[in-house]
């Protein structure tokens, strides 16, 4: 093995050390923080990000990069393709630090780790004139990152951005081709289904209250069946669900609403498809590169093809309508028919995460341009609320009460991940088509009916019937 690629790997490891050490403080202050430790904290996570970005920039990292490039360690015809990728890797990860300067990575990442805290209040009180300030910085950096990082790699501003998410992928299209299709698609598409709806008696709702202490205990059970160990994860609250940390120490969290159970139980399910990736990348190139994700249109599929696809299948209502009678109590909601109803019944709504499949690309698409717009410099940090109501009101006929179930309601903009929107219709998309293939080989692989001499058991029902258990 090249000495020069070894040099790189033991960089690469050491950035990923940074990395983990990054997700957990991330994670600690969405779960744990108190309230004045938010100063330190933006400044913990930015001199960790100026680290790392120091070993992404150093003098001996182009020419390691070039001696191992020489060797033809980076070819398609390389003997271990797997090294190949990860030098191929390597280099567009070192060709995007050169373009920022460490200055502006450090202000960055003091700047939304600021506006996010604020944003937590902000977004419990309504209140967008609070967080204002610090976003208008955080748009100013991103824009500023966006425009050095574009000229660098030869694309455009929010595609430099979308290239940090899922490279390979622009705007164009993404939103001259897909999206543009899923809204003429929409448009007759929504109709039809509400007036199908119209057809059919009202699914009931379970009656609440369900305790947070309940609610918690059954949404871990539901995961462990999902086959996350929590010897490698924890569970905890968040003012907006996520999956951080690191594949061997992931951190996922919910929001409990004691009104209705089913909003924290697919939002945990969701975020456990993310951490159960996590676990499956692959061990023996951990801190690498290409032991990583695949970016975060791969990683939305995971968690959405969890969510939305096993989880609101018959099967797994089916098995899932007693458990959570035994969790909580009886309820007529629970009975046969009404929670697939329930579950995947089409509501225009103001919230992404609780979207019904027919209408979550909706809430994609306009934040996709909204972002789009404030990168570009069309649109300006005081306007957004305004041009936000404007965007669901065009695809959705819906307007926000307020600004918590409108423009305050991610996170997303407030800690500065501009071009991470796209990724979740990519995923949904994907994870369709992965659901699909695996029924596909399920039904070509079907075993052998019982002969009659036998007698036939049928199989323990399994809240994951779709997939291999030791796969989940």
């Amino acid at each position: 093995m090249s000495r020069a690629y070894e040099r790189l790997a033991e960089r690469f490891s050491r950035i990923g050390v940074l990395a983990e050490a990054e997700g957990v403080l991330a994670w600690d202050a969405a779960a744990m923080m108190p309230l004045g430790g938010g100063r330190a904290r933006g400044d913990q996570l930015a001199v960790l990000a100026g680290i790392a970005h120091g070993l992404l920039t150093a003098p001996g990292i182009n020419a390691d990069l070039d001696a191992a490039e020489a060797a033809g360690l980076d070819s398609n015809s390389s003997p271990d393709p797997w090294r190949a990728a990860n030098l191929r890797l390597m280099r567009h990860a070192a060709r995007r630090a050169a373009a920022v300067p460490g200055g502006l990575v450090e202000a960055a990442a003091r700047a939304n780790s600021a506006c996010e805290k604020i944003w937590r209040g902000a977004r419990m009180r309504a209140d967008y004139a609070a967080v204002l300030p610090t976003f208008i910085e955080v748009v100013r950096l991103a824009r500023e990152q966006a425009a050095v990082l574009g000229a660098a790699l030869g694309l455009t501003p929010y595609d430099a951005l979308m290239d940090g998410y899922q490279p390979g992928i622009g705007a164009a299209e993404v939103g001259e081709n897909l999206f543009a299709r899923y809204e003429r698609f929409l448009a007759r598409a929504l109709p039809a289904a509400e007036a199908r709806a119209a057809r059919l008696p009202l699914p009931c709702f379970p009656a609440g209250p369900f305790p947070v202490a309940a609610q918690e205990a059954f949404c871990r059970r539901l995961a462990e069946r999902a086959r996350l160990s929590f010897t490698h994860a924890r569970l905890d609250p968040s003012a907006h669900p996520f999956c951080g940390g690191s594949p061997t120490d992931i951190r996922i969290t919910t929001r409990y609403d004691k009104a209705d159970a089913l909003r924290a139980l697919f939002a945990v399910l969701h975020e456990t498809g993310h951490a159960l990736y996590e676990r499956g990348l692959p061990a023996a190139w951990a801190r690498q590169p290409v032991g990583s994700a695949a970016g975060m249109a791969a990683h939305e599929s995971q968690s959405l093809m969890m969510e939305m696809q096993a989880c609101r299948s018959d099967a797994f209502l089916g098995w899932l309508a007693p458990e959570l009678a035994r969790a909580f109590a009886p309820d007529p909601a629970y009975g046969a028919g009404n929670l697939p109803r329930l579950c995947r019944r089409v509501v225009r709504g103001f919230i992404r995460v609780d979207a019904d499949e027919l209408t979550y690309p909706a809430h994609v698409v306009f934040r996709f341009r909204l972002e789009r717009a404030l990168i570009g410099g069309e649109l300006q940090p005081a306007d957004l609320p305004k041009a936000w109501n404007a965007g669901i009101e065009g695809l959705l006929g819906i307007r926000p009460p307020d600004d918590r179930v409108g423009c305050l309601q991610d996170i997303h903009w407030f800690d500065g991940s501009f071009g991470y929107f796209p990724n979740y219709s990519l995923g949904a998309m994907a994870a369709t088509q992965l659901m699909e293939a695996a029924r596909a080989h399920c039904r070509n692989h079907r075993s052998p009916a019982p002969s009659r001499s036998q007698p036939h058991k049928p199989p323990r029902p399994e809240p994951f019937p779709h997939l291999a258990p030791r796969q989940w």
